[in-house]
C-alpha cells in the first residue's frame, strides 16, 4: 500500500464482501477476489465465499511476471486469460496449481494513481458467462475505487482537524503563558507603584517637616521685626499663607488653576483668597486701583467667569 493512505475500515470491507460474493455468483466462478498489493507482496483481501474457492484472505504471492495480477499491472488495465497451459507466459503460473486457467482482472488505484491491488474472477473452465459480464467487473472495480476515494477524502478531513485541533492547543497553551506572564508583569508593576507612592509620601512628609522645622520658625522670629512695616507684613502673611497651603497640599485642581496665572495674577489671587479688597490690595503693591482691577478681570477670564456676577475669592476658596 502507498505510504499515508488510509486504513481500509471493517465497514467498507464487509460491502466489499458483499460485492465479491455477487460478482461470483452473476459470472458463476467458483473464485472471486479483491487483491491487495503492498509490492512486492500481493494478497488476498476480499475473497468470495463460494464453494471450491481454494484463496483464503491473507494469502501471500509474490509478483513475478508468471503472476496474473502483475500482468494487470504490466497492461495497467484489463487482463484476460481464456486458457493458460495455450498461452505461453501463463503455462507455469501459481494458480495452475489449484487449476485456475480463467482468469479476467483490473487494477483498483488509490486517487492519486498509486496502485491498491486487483480485483479479479478465476476459473478452472473457460467461462463465457464471466467472459460476458466483463463490463459488470469494471463498473464494480470503479465502486471500490470510489471507496478508495472516499474513504482518502474522509483522512485527509481527519487529519486537517488534527493539525487545526493541535495549532489550536498551541494557541491556547500559548495564550494560557502569555495571560499568566501579563498577570505576574501586572504584579510587579503594583508593586512598584506602591514603592513609589510609598517613596512619595515620604518625600512628601520630609519636605513638610523641613518646611515647619526649619522655615516656619524663622518667619514667626520676622514677623516680630516687621510689626511696624505694614506692607513688609502683608508680604510675610503671604508668604506664611502659601507654605500652609503648600503644607496642606493644594488640590492638584488648584494647582492647575493657578499653572495659568502670570505671577502678578498670582499674587493678587493669593491676596483675594485671604480677603483683601481691591484697594487693600492696590495699597499693598502700590498699584493703582484700576491695575488691580486689570489682573482681577483677567483672572476672572482665565478661570472661566468673566462677564459672570460670581465672587471671585468664593471660587477660589471653593477650589482648594
Amino acid at each position: 500500500m502507498t505510504r499515508d493512505m488510509p486504513n481500509i475500515p471493517e465497514e467498507t470491507i464487509a460491502n466489499w464482501q458483499r460485492i465479491i460474493d455477487l460478482i461470483a455468483k452473476l459470472a458463476d466462478v467458483p473464485a472471486g477476489l479483491v487483491m491487495r498489493t503492498m509490492a512486492p507482496r500481493h494478497a488476498v483481501f476480499v475473497t468470495s465465499r463460494t464453494e471450491e474457492n481454494p484463496y483464503e484472505v491473507g494469502r501471500e504471492f509474490r509478483l513475478h511476471d508468471k503472476l496474473y495480477c502483475q500482468g494487470v499491472f504490466d497492461n495497467d488495465g484489463e487482463l484476460v486469460v481464456e486458457d493458460a497451459p495455450c498461452e505461453p507466459r501463463w503455462r507455469d503460473n501459481e494458480d495452475l496449481e489449484h487449476g485456475m486457467s480463467f482468469y479476467i482482472g483490473y487494477p483498483l488505484k488509490w486517487p492519486d494513481g498509486a496502485v491498491f491491488g486487483t480485483i479479479c474472477v478465476l476459473d478452472r473452465r473457460r467461462n463465457k458467462r464471466a467472459l460476458l459480464f466483463r463490463e459488470g467487473l469494471q463498473e464494480f472495480a470503479r465502486v471500490i475505487e470510489a471507496d478508495l476515494v472516499l474513504l482518502t477524502e474522509i483522512d485527509a478531513r481527519t487529519r486537517l482537524e488534527a493539525q487545526l485541533q493541535e495549532t489550536l492547543d498551541h494557541l491556547e497553551k500559548r495564550v494560557g503563558e502569555r495571560t499568566q506572564e501579563l498577570e505576574e508583569a501586572n504584579t510587579a508593576l503594583r508593586v512598584l507603584l506602591s514603592n513609589v507612592e510609598q517613596a512619595r509620601q515620604d518625600y512628601d512628609q520630609q519636605f513638610l517637616r523641613q518646611i515647619k522645622g526649619l522655615v516656619m520658625p524663622h518667619l514667626s522670629r520676622l514677623r516680630t521685626r516687621l510689626s511696624r512695616d505694614p506692607v513688609a507684613l502683608t508680604y510675610l502673611e503671604l508668604m506664611e499663607s502659601s507654605l500652609k497651603s503648600i503644607s496642606a497640599s493644594y488640590s492638584s485642581k488648584l494647582a492647575t488653576a493657578f499653572e495659568a496665572l502670570t505671577p502678578a495674577e498670582l499674587e493678587i489671587a493669593q491676596m483675594v483668597m485671604r480677603g483683601q479688597t481691591t484697594k487693600e490690595i492696590a495699597q499693598t503693591l502700590a498699584r493703582e486701583t484700576s491695575t488691580v482691577d486689570f489682573h482681577r478681570n483677567n483672572i476672572r477670564r482665565k478661570l472661566g467667569i468673566h462677564g459672570s456676577s460670581q465672587n471671585l475669592r468664593s471660587l477660589l476658596l471653593s477650589i482648594q
